[in-house]
């Protein structure tokens, strides 16, 4: 493996959209979502140790989770995860990683994972990484992973690029935010666009210097602190200037401004695991199309539903169709699939009505 190669893990995101499952105390990327007897955090660990040197890896996570993420990840030295004291993005989070990568090994390439995605091609994705991280040694690149769409998915974004004929990477024109069904069609008819997996690839030095550039209250800030970085002082020091640091997305704040932006074109079996709806995708179904995941669940007269009850319960469902059913021990979610946008919706209302401690 090579050494100057690292990762950066981003764990910290709470995942609204699968609740009541996912919550603010324990979100989506630490539960065994899929079945597999493995968190999503844990299976992207797994994923990335595959090309990445194991101390090369850090996570980055809300400080309320730290003690999730050494529970589920016993053997990654404590000094490997960045606490955040306080919500800011992406873009701090990718800044403060980079920064800290940067003081260990100026040389380093990364690769900037989500924690709570689904991607089935692992050797795919693995080999794809490595000759990614190798350009970007070389090259003045920032580089983002895009998915061949398969359908006009509306609840990703997406990448536009310039097929100039080279069979590596392409240009990128223009990122567009989730869009609306019609739009998404004219994109999957025209060939141009791709998903946007949210993965990331640069060396620390292409990525700071475009930081400079395109972000520079946010590079002044961690630059003025970086030197405390992987020294006793630094969670004071970070808890210190962190919280005022403004909340920023990267991919606007940087990816859409940058012009040595570029796109891997891939198909990974990848899944951003965004909302109840791709899960339904990504599980077997009965011969009702139903998923259903829980030890006692009977289904009559019903197809096309996503069931998903915690524990013992025995559940006896009948006459539903292309409904959603989450059963937790502190909430009850019964939704018709094609609202599953609207879950975020309801937390907030939850959250307003009924307290905080149900979300």
């Amino acid at each position: 493996m090579q050494q100057n190669h690292f990762a950066l893990i981003l764990a910290g995101g709470v995942g609204s959209r699968f609740w009541p499952k996912s919550t603010s105390r324990f979100p989506k990327q630490f539960h065994d979502i899929l079945g597999t007897g493995l968190s999503l955090l844990q299976m992207t660990y797994d994923r990335v140790k595959c090309f990445i040197p194991e101390e090369n890896i850090l996570i980055s996570t809300s400080e309320q989770y730290v003690d999730l993420v050494k529970e589920q990840l016993p053997n990654l030295p404590v000094k490997n995860i960045l606490t955040e004291p306080a919500r800011r993005n992406t873009a701090p989070a990718i800044a403060y990683g980079m920064f800290k990568i940067s003081k260990r090994n100026r040389e380093a390439s990364v690769v900037i994972c989500p924690s709570d995605h689904l991607i089935t091609k692992e050797a795919l994705f693995c080999e794809h990484s490595k000759s990614i991280l190798l350009h970007c040694e070389k090259n003045n690149s920032l580089v983002t992973m895009g998915i061949t769409p398969h359908a006009p998915h509306t609840g990703y974004g997406y990448i536009q690029h310039i097929d100039d004929g080279s069979d590596f990477l392409s240009k990128v024109k223009t990122f567009t935010e989730k869009p609306d069904e019609e739009m998404a069609r004219q994109f999957l008819d025209s060939g141009d666009f791709l998903w946007n997996a949210g993965i990331f690839y640069w060396s620390v030095a292409s990525f700071i210097q475009a930081l400079e550039i395109h972000i520079p209250d946010l590079y002044a800030s961690m630059k003025e602190h970086a030197v405390s970085f992987d020294e006793a002082n630094e969670d004071s020091v970070v808890r210190s200037f962190y919280p005022r640091l403004e909340n920023e997305s990267i991919d606007y704040a940087l990816m859409e401004k940058a012009r040595n932006v570029f796109v891997f074109p891939a198909d990974i079996g990848w899944s951003d695991l965004g909302a109840w709806g791709a899960l339904y995708e990504q599980i077997s179904s009965d011969e009702n199309s139903n998923v259903c995941i829980g030890k006692s669940v009977l289904m009559y007269d019903s197809t096309n539903n996503l069931v998903h009850i915690d524990g013992d319960k025995t559940t006896v469902i009948e006459g539903l169709e292309d409904y959603i059913v989450v059963d937790t021990p502190n909430a009850l979610l019964i939704c018709r699939k094609q609202s599953e946008q609207r879950v975020r919706d309801f937390v907030k209302d939850v959250k307003i009505k009924q307290g905080e401690r149900f979300v």
